[in-house]
């Protein structure tokens, strides 16, 4: 019998990107939280620890920066600082994928230029 599923939380303000995520990372048995935007996935980061965090950059209320730069500093989300950070943006500027990367990511995707596919591969190798 397969053990837990492993927990994934999708920070993702559009809808349709959001919900194709979520269909395809379900079908490969994680289990997925949503945030539409950056308060939201703060709230759920203190209450909740994933696996892995999906993570849009632009995003309403507060930015994929500024949630790593929470994670960071917060005192009440000092034990997150481990988990896998996933960009996934369409911010492709080489400034931005450097400060993601410097703020803790692991992966950086362009939306445009990545398929679904090659984002879940990605995830499961890092979910194990």
């Amino acid at each position: 019998m397969a053990g837990k599923p492993k927990k994934i939380l999708l920070i993702e303000d559009e809808p349709f990107l959001s919900s194709l995520l979520k269909n395809r990372l379900q079908k490969e048995n994680f289990e997925v939280l949503v945030a539409k935007d950056g308060e939201e996935a703060i709230k759920f980061l203190k209450s909740s620890t994933p696996n892995l965090i999906l993570l849009d950059i632009i995003l309403p209320k507060k930015s994929g920066f500024e949630i790593m730069e929470d994670i960071k500093s917060d005192p009440e989300l000092s034990d997150k600082i481990d988990i896998p950070v996933i960009i996934i943006s369409n911010l492709s500027q080489p400034e931005d994928i450097q400060k993601s990367k410097q703020l803790g990511a692991i992966e950086y995707f362009v939306k445009a230029k990545t398929s679904i596919d090659d984002l879940v591969s990605k995830v499961k190798t890092f979910v194990k």
